[in-house]
């Protein structure tokens, strides 16, 4: 079973990254200076830079905030109860 959950985190960690990608090529169309050598330990700001972005152009949070939230959250989850179960 602990195999099972560690599958799925690793999962729901190669989606974060997939989300967190788009997150940043979003901000890089719309002239925010990304840096590219940090960008490991920068990503929450972008994440977070997204979607105040998006809430001051159209009044809504953008597509991508939720889904990469919710899949490295889903995955931090299934690590934690993968380590129990093992």
């Amino acid at each position: 079973m602990s195999d099972i959950a560690l599958i799925l985190a690793a999962g729901f960690g190669i989606l974060f990254v997939i989300f967190a990608m788009m997150i940043v090529n979003q901000l890089s169309k719309r002239g925010f200076k990304i840096n590219i050598p940090l960008i490991g330990f920068l990503i929450i700001k972008y994440i977070h830079q997204y979607r105040k972005i998006s809430l001051q152009e159209t009044g809504k949070t953008g597509p991508l905030f939720y889904p990469c939230l919710a899949s490295i959250n889903l995955a931090f989850v299934l690590l934690v109860v993968s380590f129990l179960l093992y």
